[in-house]
């Protein structure tokens, strides 16, 4: 079995390798109903063939199809929280056992990464049918300063109206959850008392089985073709 030490080591080079630098370009839904991607620090290039095929080739314009999520099942990963819903009540990860859960973490002012993987989500569920009412997601903030409970609820909301949008109040500890998640954030381009600035933070999501066991990384830039066969998986 893999030392404790060595393990730990890995697992933080993964979170910091998954650190998304947010840049001012993505509008959200309102201002921009369905962008096809947004610019990102973290965005992997798009996969190029070896040798482009002959121009008459109908495999001349078909994209390489995209590598399923990493799985996380032997990580000791996860475990149940409980934060603050957009309507102020209290809600715990657990009580949704018995779905399958895409469980994402940014914030509201993040203007590029936290849209475009919030509309992927939204655009993954369309892809599973019928299938999707036994998922759902779940967007926790990393900047309760800002993000409160109304704007935090709000927000998903644009997005999707079944999405669920956490945020910590009280004495609710947001950074024992991201050491459960291996994330990592950081405020960038702050001021001396300014509420105006930038949060770096892990990027991507984790989808969550139905017994409520982290069970597949899915990376930023995962289309929500390959992030719907990855939840077909573990329905």
């Amino acid at each position: 079995m893999m030392p404790t030490a060595i393990r730990t080591a890995i697992l933080g080079a993964f979170a910091l390798a998954t650190l998304a630098a947010c840049k001012p370009e993505a509008k959200t839904p309102e201002q921009n109903p369905a962008p096809a991607s947004a610019a990102s620090s973290t965005a992997a290039p798009a996969e190029q063939p070896a040798s482009a095929p002959a121009a008459s080739s109908p495999a001349a314009t078909a994209p390489a199809p995209q590598a399923p999520g990493t799985d996380m099942r032997k990580e000791d990963i996860g475990g149940d929280f409980t934060l603050t819903d957009g309507d102020g009540k209290p809600f715990s990860l657990s009580s949704l056992k018995g779905k399958v859960v895409i469980l994402s973490f940014g914030y509201t002012h993040c203007p590029d990464v936290c849209p475009t993987e919030l509309l992927t989500y939204s655009d993954t569920l369309k892809q599973l049918g019928d299938q999707a009412k036994d998922v759902k997601v779940v967007f926790v903030s990393i900047d309760p300063e800002r993000d409160t409970p109304a704007v935090i609820g709000k927000y998903v909301k644009q997005f999707n109206p079944e999405f669920i949008g956490l945020t910590a109040t009280g004495d609710q500890s947001l950074p024992v959850i991201k050491q459960q998640y291996r994330v990592v954030s950081s405020k960038v381009n702050q001021k001396e008392d300014s509420e105006n600035y930038l949060v770096d933070h892990s990027s991507g999501a984790y989808l969550i089985d139905k017994t409520g066991e982290v069970a597949i990384f899915s990376r930023y830039g995962s289309e929500p073709a390959t992030i719907a066969a990855d939840i077909k998986k573990l329905l």
